[in-house]
């Protein structure tokens, strides 16, 4: 591993170069073709994959991996050790907990929740039933 003026570089299982910049807002690591709003949080040893987006106030905690292409949006809380599997969609307001595994194309409608250490299916719907899901989306600009 290198690292440079908060860039780091690695090479990963299939000897591909691979770069990340920290997040200046707790120190997590994210892919250049990522966008993180500069008011997200992104925690140390946090991966965002290229292609993800997170949106404002969003808090991706310690051990955090956003695949690529997954969606966090506003004021979403990704725990600790959580993956969030490739083309994702977390909405705005929900939590997902501790350690939980989240498959691939998975979406947690806005103001849902996923229990700690859950493992969510590819394909799933979280939802968050009609009184948490009113006014709200995911809070991320295309």
């Amino acid at each position: 591993m290198v690292s440079r003026a908060g860039r780091v570089e690695f090479e990963d299982d299939a000897g591909a170069v691979v770069r990340y910049v920290r997040h200046p807002s707790g120190g997590g690591l994210v892919s250049p073709g990522a966008r993180v709003d500069d008011d997200a949080t992104v925690l140390a040893s946090a991966y965002v994959e290229a292609g993800a987006r997170v949106g404002p106030r969003a808090r991706i905690c310690v051990g955090g991996w956003v695949d690529h292409d997954v969606l966090v949006g506003a004021d979403a809380v990704v725990g600790e050790h959580v993956h969030l599997g490739p083309g994702t969609r977390v909405g705005a307001g929900a939590r997902v907990g501790a350690r939980a595994r989240l498959g691939e194309r998975v979406v947690v409608e806005p103001g849902a929740r996923v229990e700690a250490d859950a493992v969510v299916p590819d394909d799933a719907v979280v939802t968050a039933g009609p009184a948490r899901r009113r006014g709200k989306g995911y809070g991320v600009a295309a």
